[in-house]
């Protein structure tokens, strides 16, 4: 079978270690780049680890010509708007922080201090700051003047995110310093799962229509609180991620194909 990796960095180590598994199982790997044309002979399935514009009018576009693309066009594409995020998290009834957007820093009159912004679209290189105080505020309107965002409550948790990343039904897992924590940061931690947290982060996924995951967690009093779902994060650091990445992507590629046929009959 002929698998593509639909990203700018096919040296990425989930992606070469994973390629390196599905070439010894006797498949082809293939690489396509964000920013070239749909190939006239497209893989027979692919992975989309990009999430620029580009990336996802690309596989959008494969998947016009019936070719699958894990995760969708669509999905990566919606967790890249972080209210709508917020609003689908709402109504699927999950603990969400609470997420309130605005067209830009200079709305922001009346809110209490801490409070955390965000770019409403996520990117490479996006606005993710804690504001302390009027002048952190001042210097965020200075910068970033016709940045639409999202506002959050700062919600303090223990100083540590929990990572839960999802790969089918396979949930991993570690802690993350705090991205508010001052520089140097410390390594990641191993973490085990609570079972309910994995039941949780796997109802995100058929919830937002993600096969391959990621869901950032803080824990407030002993609870889980969500603050944001990622479509195709890195995993790095997880060792069973590779395997369970090739064994998805042959899995999904499977189920497709059988889906086509019924619908074909």
């Amino acid at each position: 079978m002929r698998i593509g990796f639909l990203t700018g960095d096919p040296n990425h180590p989930l992606l070469a270690e994973t390629a390196a598994l599905l070439t010894e199982a006797g498949h082809r790997i293939e690489h396509l780049a964000p920013d070239t044309p749909a190939p006239s002979d497209p893989a027979d399935i692919y992975l989309l680890k990009a999430r620029t514009s580009e990336a996802v009018a690309l596989a959008r576009a494969l998947e016009n010509t019936g070719v699958p693309v894990l995760n969708s066009a669509a999905a990566t594409e919606f967790c890249q708007d972080r209210a709508h995020m917020a609003e689908r998290a709402e109504q699927a009834g999950f603990p969400f922080a609470r997420t309130r957007a605005l067209a830009n820093p200079g709305q922001l009159t009346g809110f209490e201090h801490p409070l955390v912004i965000k770019s409403r679209h996520s990117r490479r290189g996006d606005l993710v700051t804690r504001i302390a105080d009027a002048a952190e505020l001042r210097e965020v309107q200075r910068r970033w003047p016709g940045e639409p965002i999202v506002v959050q409550d700062f919600t303090l948790g223990t100083g540590w995110d929990h990572k839960l990343w999802v790969i089918g039904d396979q949930v991993f897992a570690a802690l993350r310093q705090t991205e508010f924590a001052p520089e140097p940061r410390l390594p990641d931690r191993h973490s085990s799962i609570p079972h309910p947290w994995a039941d949780l982060a796997l109802a995100v996924g058929e919830a937002f229509e993600l096969e391959v995951y990621g869901v950032d967690i803080l824990e407030v009093a002993g609870s889980p609180l969500i603050i944001d779902v990622n479509a195709f994060p890195g995993m790095r650091g997880q060792s069973g991620a590779p395997r369970a990445l090739a064994r998805r992507v042959l899995a999904s590629h499977s189920r497709e194909t059988h889906r086509f046929a019924r619908v074909a009959s």
